[in-house]
């Protein structure tokens, strides 16, 4: 015996025992279900055409498994246009085992059971604990920058030079990159002396002030032996 079912938007002709991919059907592994209307029916006894469907018929299907297809490739090109696209889709399926064909005016030996994802869904409620500490961990963050702002004020103060240095002395430093410097708070030759490489790379100035040496040049003058 063989039937002709639709389901997807697809027409199969299945028999009992044999196992088809579908387009995906909502379930889980395990579950037992009705398959589509019947089209067609086929037996020893004849063939039996629905008009459409064969009302009372009905095959029954074991879910076995919910997966993706092989990778096809979907590649589009437009001539002398210099467009060309390349996509990978893998399309959803599932395969279901086709446990019996039920013939119109007789009961189905097979029962149908659906399985639910409920248990997921009701997990869900216990985040809502999540919420509540969140402002928890939010207090200290906030707290941060007022703690990380003192340190930059008082380094701020320290910074203070006493006198304002000519710093177009140095080598490569013109009008510019002296008012650039005195605006980022380095407006003496004893601050330059004191640069480390982690403030040149702040300032944007490591590769000029390595290349014509202003460290050095500005301890000479800082301790006026430069003439």
């Amino acid at each position: 015996m063989f039937a002709v079912i639709k389901t997807g938007g697809k027409q199969y002709r299945v028999a009992a025992g044999d196992e088809i991919r579908i387009e995906k059907l909502e379930g889980q592994p395990g579950d037992t279900m009705s398959l589509g209307p019947v089209l067609m029916l086929g037996s020893d006894e004849g063939i039996t055409v629905g008009s459409p469907v064969i009302d009372g018929a009905q095959v029954i299907g074991e879910l076995l498994d919910t997966n993706r297809a092989r990778k096809i490739i979907v590649f589009k090109k437009r001539r002398r246009k210099n467009y060309r696209r390349t996509q990978g889709h893998r399309q959803w399926g599932t395969i279901v085992r086709i446990a019996e064909i039920v013939m119109p005016g007789t009961k189905a030996k097979t029962a149908l059971k659906t399985t639910t994802a409920a248990p997921a869904e009701v997990e869900a409620p216990k985040a809502a604990p999540k919420a509540k500490a969140a402002p928890k961990a939010a207090a200290p963050k906030a707290a941060a920058p007022a703690k990380a702002a003192a340190p930059k004020k008082a380094a701020a103060k320290k910074a203070a030079p006493a006198a304002k240095d000519d710093l177009t002395q140095l080598t490569g430093v013109g009008p510019a990159l002296a008012k650039t410097l005195n605006e980022a708070g380095v407006t003496s030759f004893a601050q330059v002396a004191a640069w480390t490489a982690a403030d040149m790379e702040a300032l944007g100035v490591a590769a000029k002030a390595e290349k014509n040496g202003w460290i050095e040049a500005a301890k000479a003058l800082a301790s006026g032996t430069e003439g």
